[in-house]
């Protein structure tokens, strides 16, 4: 009987372990080689279904090769190779994206909840940094070829201060990442955002929380 009791509490304290392991990694373990999203499925799960057949143009992305015009209000543009773009993706856990500065472009404070993002400096000069839940700001000036890493769902930025143009490559480990652009997702959100609650939290007037609005729709 005391070595059933243990055998018992053995297999309880495996199965506990097995559960917490799978429920804190990035993403499962992949049950085939491949799962090519079936973005037409209208099956709804965490990922997309399969599809039946495949081919090669399901793994390939030509769109990051040039740059993109960064002649907006903010000065830059995002080229994101996600599972949207790239179905072959599916379930593999990761995705990557192109960034383009104009001098003096700006990607804005912004999250994405779902990846940490590895930052690789094409050409240019970028001032980026994160900010900490303890309200701490990271920031690096970062030149040609500098890595840097922004830890997953903390509001990071870029910024070019330099003379000329500059671009990135972002690197995610997840296959959608997404992405909140903090301004935007605050001042633009449909239904709004009640103006007393951005102004009590910015600590501004009914009349410039409009005027936000404004210049941001």
């Amino acid at each position: 009987m005391v070595a059933a009791g243990k055998l018992s509490v053995v297999i309880v304290m495996v199965l506990v372990i097995a559960t917490i392991s799978n429920s804190v990694s990035a993403d499962p373990d992949m049950l085939q080689d491949v799962c090519v999203a079936d973005l037409n499925n209208a099956v709804k799960m965490n990922g997309f279904a399969c599809k039946p057949n495949f081919s090669a143009s399901d793994f390939f992305f030509a769109g990051l090769a040039k740059p993109k015009p960064t002649n907006n209000t903010m000065g830059s543009f995002v080229t994101l190779a996600d599972v949207m773009l790239i179905p072959g993706l599916n379930t593999l856990g990761v995705s990557i994206a192109r960034i383009d500065y104009a001098p003096g472009g700006i990607r804005t404070p912004h999250t994405h909840p779902r990846a940490t993002e590895i930052f690789f400096v094409l050409y240019g000069e970028l001032d980026v940094g994160f900010i900490t839940t303890a309200e701490v700001l990271v920031p690096m000036t970062l030149k040609q070829f500098d890595v840097f890493i922004f830890p997953k769902g903390l509001a990071h930025f870029q910024i070019n201060n330099g003379k000329g143009p500059a671009a990135a490559i972002a690197v995610f480990d997840n296959q959608n990442p997404g992405v909140q652009d903090i301004p935007p997702t605050l001042f633009t959100a449909m239904p709004p955002v009640p103006n007393s609650v951005l102004s009590k939290a910015f600590q501004i007037s009914y009349e410039e929380v409009d005027a936000i609005r404004s210049k941001l729709a």
